[in-house]
């Protein structure tokens, strides 16, 4: 997964327990796409300070995925429930049973709201 994404989804996850300044840093970098120019004019800092607090939140982020692995728990959760419903739709294309069919549409109703 490219990096920039990540750190976007962790910030999501994540951001709550980062500093204030930190989040806002970060999803202005990551999530509204400012150069670091523009951030630090927005802050009223220093470029250089702009890029120690992306470095300082992507390490703080990094580390409680590491610990908590919520993300990681997450896309395997998404992946396990997209291979289900792969899984009944082969079952409700070869056969035509309505009672079945109605069951197996109610199944991917409910693992859809998972996703």
């Amino acid at each position: 997964m490219e990096k920039n994404v990540k750190v976007s989804m962790l910030c999501q996850i994540y951001g709550s327990l980062l500093t204030e300044k930190q989040f806002n840093v970060l999803n202005d970098y990551y999530n509204n796409d400012y150069s670091l120019s523009e951030i630090a004019e927005n802050y009223s800092i220093t470029r250089q300070a702009v890029r120690d607090n992306i470095m300082k939140g992507e390490a703080k982020l990094f580390e409680y995925e590491e610990k908590l692995e919520i993300m990681k728990q997450s896309l395997k959760r998404e992946q396990q429930i997209e291979k289900i419903l792969s899984e009944l739709t082969k079952i409700d294309t070869k056969f035509s049973d309505k009672k079945i069919a109605s069951i197996l549409e109610n199944v991917k109703k409910e693992l859809n709201c998972l996703v």
